[in-house]
């Protein structure tokens, strides 16, 4: 039996060095995009079920190629802060 469940993150800012103003709006599409993936495969990870806020989270480094497109860079965002959920 499946469940339904609903879950909202909201990133009040999120900062990465190295990008173009230019680009926050595809990079923003690939976190939502990626984070709404792993949500559905992998589902809620422990430490967001019991509902509390989480002020400030410091999710681990990651390496890109220089020409990699601005929503793969969203989507490997995602994927570090989904890891830092289950720590």
């Amino acid at each position: 039996m499946a469940v339904n469940q609903n879950i909202e993150v909201y990133i009040d800012k999120l900062v990465l060095h190295g990008f173009s103003p230019h680009q926050r709006n595809d990079i923003a599409a690939g976190v939502e995009a990626e984070l709404t993936r792993l949500f559905a495969e992998r589902g809620i990870p422990a430490a967001l079920q019991s509902g509390r806020n989480i002020p400030v989270m410091n999710a681990a480094n990651f390496s890109i190629l220089e020409d990699t497109k601005s929503k793969t860079v969203g989507s490997k965002v995602a994927s570090s802060v989904y890891k830092s959920f289950e720590k």
